[in-house]
């Protein structure tokens, strides 16, 4: 079974030259589709338009979206939906485009040949060309694991330079057995990958024509196993179901005697479903996944893992630098000449960054802490609350600076919103404490975003709204 090796991922975003049209039906739905996909500028993403409906409403292909997983990944915009996107979606994402329009005159992604072939033909015909904005990436910097119990999927990420997939399944069928696949060079998707087809167990389709889906269900867009023994009656019952003459079985349990285009076709399709899901988290991966018995489910959960990650990774972009041997703006008593707070109250030791819509200080938290004497002393972790008031202190230098005559002025709380407290803070830690403007400070009242750091880890943040006071006894 061959192993692909890898290529260098491009650094800048690419869409098509030109348009590129396909028709065909939809799976589940049986309805007649024409799709297009179209250029798309810089940061637009994938995105789905129902140019049957009225107003011609677009669907962001974003995981957030995501209403069923059943049989295929089904997106929603308010009350209008895109069914079965995952196998255009690998298309765009094996081919490395990243920004694409895809319009329907109808509810479904055509299902062709049950591949991903003939959308990356299309892609090629229309031409790739790169973008002037640099491509952001989601970089795995820590193992990511999702794993459902009830169907024994699992999908973890890791670290790696590059984008590399591994599939594993086992249906537990004399007929399929266990298999795998391996992508490393995302140049070999268009060979070996988007030619493999979607594949099902006979049992399988009694039950989904039950349910009224596969009405586009056909023998020449999925490969049929057959996993029990079969008589002739119930060949020709489902014969007329799929619109044939007649249905025969293979010695290898396949209908129709269709041939394989791989040996693991199988296991290539689920990496090719599994790249179709993963890409609705909106950015490019670097990083090695690992996927054991996947599923939409199991993928769409997946990429809600990944989509939490890369929020926190974000956020962590915007992560103080902080050199101890570097003179601060402020020390301890130039910060007591603006703020009224002292010892054992002042959770601010420095400010190292001030400008007009920022601030962030530093608080060292050592072991005479004097909280840590009653709050969980044989395990001593900083209150939370605390860190929401380090916060207020280190922004009120910022709203003391933008006000002007600083020293005369007192911040109060008014509301705190959002809080979140993500990691312990324990002696020893050095925490960075960053305030932000929300809006201009108006009538007094100032409203900051502030985000506490250990580290390389966000430990907690929160919105912060006080009230700029002229303080009535300057001591």
């Amino acid at each position: 079974m061959p192993v692909l090796t890898q290529f260098s991922e491009a650094m800048k975003q690419r869409t098509i030259k030109n348009r590129a049209t396909l028709s065909g039906v939809g799976l589940h739905t049986g309805c007649q589709v024409t799709l297009e996909f179209l250029p798309a500028p810089a940061n637009h993403g994938y995105k789905f338009q129902r140019i049957d409906l009225p107003d011609q409403p677009i669907i962001p292909a974003d995981v957030s979206r995501v209403v069923s997983t059943q049989r295929g990944t089904t997106l929603q915009a308010d009350e209008v939906e895109v069914h079965t996107v995952e196998h255009a979606l690998s298309a765009l994402s094996g081919m490395g485009v990243d920004n694409v329009l895809i319009t329907l005159n109808g509810p479904e992604v055509p299902i062709l040949d049950g591949s991903a072939r003939y959308f990356v033909e299309a892609i090629q015909a229309a031409g790739i060309e790169e973008q002037e904005e640099d491509r952001e990436y989601f970089e795995v910097l820590e193992p990511i694991t999702y794993r459902d119990p009830a169907t024994g999927s699992e999908l973890v990420a890791l670290p790696s330079e590059h984008f590399e997939v591994t599939t594993l399944i086992d249906f537990n069928s004399p007929v399929l057995g266990q298999q795998f696949a391996t992508l490393t060079r995302s140049s070999d998707y268009a060979e070996e990958i988007a030619p493999c087809r979607t594949f099902v167990f006979l049992h399988e389709v009694e039950y989904l024509f039950s349910q009224n889906l596969i009405k586009g269900g056909d023998l020449d867009n999925a490969i049929v196993i057959v996993d029990r023994p079969i008589n002739q009656a119930d060949l020709d019952a489902l014969a007329i179901k799929l619109g044939k003459p007649s249905i025969k079985v293979d010695g290898e349990g396949i209908l129709n005697t269709l041939e394989l285009r791989f040996r693991n076709e199988p296991a290539r399709h689920k990496l090719l479903d599994v790249m179709g899901d993963i890409s609705l988290l909106g950015k490019p991966i670097k990083g090695r996944i690992t996927a054991i018995k996947p599923g939409h489910r199991a993928n769409v959960e997946f990429t809600r893992l990944l989509r939490k990650h890369l929020i926190e990774q974000r956020k962590l972009k915007g992560k103080p630098k902080y050199d101890p041997d570097k003179e601060p703006l402020f020390n301890t008593q130039q910060i007591e000449q603006w703020l009224p707070h002292r010892y054992p109250f002042l959770l601010v030791d420095k400010i190292i960054e001030l400008s007009d819509t920022h601030v962030v200080g530093v608080k060292n938290v050592t072991a005479t802490e004097y909280y840590f004497q009653g709050h969980f002393p044989t395990n001593p972790v900083m209150p939370g609350v605390l860190q929401i008031e380090a916060m207020a202190q280190t922004g009120g230098i910022l709203a003391m600076s933008i006000m002007g005559d600083p020293g005369q002025w007192d911040t109060y709380f008014l509301k705190i919103e959002n809080a979140k407290f993500k990691n312990k803070v324990v002696p020893g830690d050095t925490l960075l404490l960053k305030l932000e403007l929300l809006a201009p400070i108006r009538r007094g009242i100032c409203q900051m975003q502030g985000t506490a750091y250990v580290g390389n880890k966000i430990v907690s943040e929160a919105e912060l709204t006080a009230q700029i006071v002229k303080r009535s006894n300057n001591e």
